[in-house]
């Protein structure tokens, strides 16, 4: 690469880095037709580089960049507003496609996340993302992951072309109500942005429709689904309200993923902004909730005791510890939705439960090969052979054993 291109480079990867929502869809591989047994690139498998997970756990690497870090709006919270004094960039149509290609062939990356900021106006530069993926799919055979983040008020035309080229679609709402858009984000609307996933989620479903009357199925669109983004610390937004939103985008919108990203403190930051960075702790308590919401069979009001996630307990372990009174739970006998409930449990682990009980009663020796996390499990769970001493519960210290060092928990545990 030459000189020009790899300041290029620098400038645009750094500024993608603020966007949390850079995770592999669950799209699997692009299949050459019966005709074209050609094409680079492969779902399976330096500066720019992101390392993402899929949902069963494989890295996947990403050239995760920016268009270009031009921008007309300015988002207070966003480092590319037209108002920060950065130093700015731009991609031609060719270069990221020429780049994209280059990185792959010396198996640096197996896929492109391409943002950008707005330059011109919403049509002119989802024009150029569109393009791009276009031309990486349909000129030079590219068989590998491709997120695209869409521009809200761009028109459905393009947005929908962009669905052809793309295995994820996101759009980033950033802040959950209006009135936080409205101070931090004064160009951006959120019932636009509504609307916008509301046409993907249509088109989504629309051409995962077999139209046996043909004999063709339709063309493949984002079958990785849409994600997005909300940046948490910034405005005075509680975890209720972040959540409540989240569920919201969940059931109405059926998005795939919903993102969390703690606010940091900027370079050139806006004054409106806050001068402390959230805590990182919180981010990842909501990202344990999401979780819980989405595969434990939870709802908001259990996991939120008050407007605000418990810092010191996981979200599961905080309502084990709010409702004592269903516990012990026999793992012999309960249902897999309370099975989902004890502290220590994960989706994974009730399913292996669930399949031995079909042949044996549970021991304790049962649990102890199953290499659980057993101090954790002890006042939650009876099996055959074990019951739980009843001070266990009713001990005044029984949440000081459970209190956590600062340090990440599983999700799900």
């Amino acid at each position: 690469m030459h000189d020009k291109l790899i300041q290029k480079l620098e400038i645009l990867s750094d500024a993608a880095k603020y966007d949390a929502s850079c995770a592999s869809g669950t799209a699997g591989k692009r299949k050459a037709g019966k005709t074209d047994k050609t094409g680079i690139g492969s779902l399976t498998g330096g500066t720019g580089i992101c390392h993402s997970f899929t949902p069963d756990g494989r890295c996947v690497s990403l050239l995760k960049i920016l268009m270009t870090n031009y921008c007309i709006y300015d988002c207070h919270y966003c480092i590319n507003r037209v108002s920060s004094n950065v130093q700015r960039a731009r991609f031609t149509v060719k270069e990221t496609v020429d780049l994209t290609l280059n990185f792959y062939k010396r198996n640096y990356i197996e896929g492109l996340f391409l943002s950008s900021g707005i330059v011109g106006s919403p049509d002119l530069t989802m024009e150029s993302m569109v393009r791009i993926a276009k031309s990486l799919r349909l000129d030079h055979g590219f068989k590998g992951y491709i997120h695209l983040k869409t521009i809200p008020n761009a028109s459905p035309e393009l947005q929908a072309e962009a669905g052809l080229y793309a295995d994820r679609l996101s759009i980033n709402v950033e802040m959950p109500t209006q009135p936080s858009l409205n101070k931090y984000a004064p160009e951006k609307d959120l019932g636009a942005i509504h609307s916008a996933m509301n046409t993907l989620k249509d088109k989504i479903a629309e051409h995962k429709i077999d139209k046996t009357h043909t004999g063709k199925r339709p063309p493949r669109f984002a079958p990785g689904g849409q994600s997005t983004q909300m940046i948490i610390g910034a405005d005075g937004s509680n975890d209720k309200i972040i959540l409540g939103t989240s569920v919201k985008l969940y059931s109405q919108q059926k998005l795939r993923r919903v993102y969390y990203s703690a606010f940091s403190p900027i370079p050139d930051a806006s004054e409106v902004l806050p001068l402390k960075p959230a805590p990182l702790i919180r981010e990842h308590r909501l990202y344990q909730a999401d979780w819980l919401l989405r595969f434990y069979g939870f709802n908001l009001d259990e996991i939120l005791h008050d407007d605000m996630l418990d810092m010191d307990h996981d979200p599961k372990l905080a309502w084990a510890l709010r409702n004592r009174h269903v516990f012990p739970i026999d793992l012999n006998k309960a249902d897999k939705l309370m099975l989902l409930r004890v502290p220590g449990l994960g989706a994974r682990t009730v399913q292996k439960i669930l399949a031995i009980r079909r042949y044996t009663k549970l021991s304790w020796m049962d649990l102890t090969k199953m290499r659980l996390p057993l101090q954790k499990l002890k006042p939650f769970i009876s099996v055959n052979d074990y019951s739980p001493a009843i001070h266990l519960l009713d001990s005044n210290n029984f949440e000081l054993q459970f209190k956590q060092p600062k340090q990440f928990e599983l999700f799900g545990a």
